[in-house]
């Protein structure tokens, strides 16, 4: 299968190694994957903070060049991150749909069908949950909200887990509980995303374990951001890292 990856922009400036452990485990599984180097953030950021019309612009251009990237043979649309994915999935056609665009909704809607988030497309499109990786470390999964609610992944992520050779993973607590990221949220409500992180981190860290993973890479950069200044020594790793390895 011929797969385009969209990177993210927080993947792109922040967590490159996430989108390097994407292409790692779908060439390892046979799998071309191209990138489309015209991309640029999908738009969800100015969406989520009200910011339609900024957001309408940015929807054209990211259904231009994956529409594109289908049009010269790619397959399907690959993300390394729940939230993205869920903004493609739910929110472009309604932001052109605001924006009285009726035709770039119709297009919108067919590059969402094509784009999946990582364990969607391993699960469901590529039909596999061994990936032949190999993680010998004590881990916990932490389903974030995007991935959780708006795509409804379920058990998707946790499935290729128990799958991994020498994990030792172990069930979150209250799991299904928002970690206080939310894009914006945890600067505009910062007491309310502080308190809800802390009891992501009491969560984690009643599980001893050695790594806390996600789809998101944002949703890890608030937990490890907190578990770091408190120097557990616990580490955010995203869900492609821990997939791709094989050591």
């Amino acid at each position: 299968m011929r797969i385009a990856l969209f990177v993210t922009c927080l993947g792109d400036v922040l967590f490159p190694d996430v989108g390097r452990a994407t292409v790692t485990l779908l060439e390892r599984l046979g799998h071309e994957v191209v990138f489309p180097e015209a991309q640029t953030c999908c738009g969800q950021m100015h969406t989520n903070t009200g910011y339609q019309h900024d957001a309408a612009g940015l929807v054209r251009h990211h259904v231009d060049v994956f529409e594109r990237a289908l049009a010269e043979g790619c397959d399907a649309i690959v993300a390394p991150s729940g939230s993205c994915v869920g903004s493609v999935r739910h929110q472009h056609a309604a932001v052109a749909r605001r924006a009285g665009d009726e035709a770039l909704a119709v297009r919108a809607e067919a590059v969402a069908a094509r784009t999946y988030e990582l364990s969607e497309l391993l699960v469901d499109v590529l039909g596999v949950t061994d990936v032949g990786a190999a993680y010998p470390h004590r881990v916990t999964y932490h389903p974030t909200c995007h991935s959780l609610r708006l795509l409804g992944v379920g058990d998707r992520p946790i499935r290729l887990l128990r799958a991994v050779r020498g994990i030792d993973l172990v069930e979150l607590p209250a799991a299904d509980s928002c970690c206080g990221f939310g894009g914006t949220f945890a600067v505009k409500n910062a007491d309310t995303s502080t308190a809800m992180l802390a009891d992501k981190m009491s969560a984690v860290l009643t599980t001893r374990a050695e790594v806390v993973t996600a789809g998101d890479a944002s949703c890890l950069m608030h937990i490890g951001g907190g578990l770091s200044r408190l120097r557990t020594g616990v580490r955010p790793v995203h869900l492609a890292e821990i997939l791709a390895s094989t050591t």
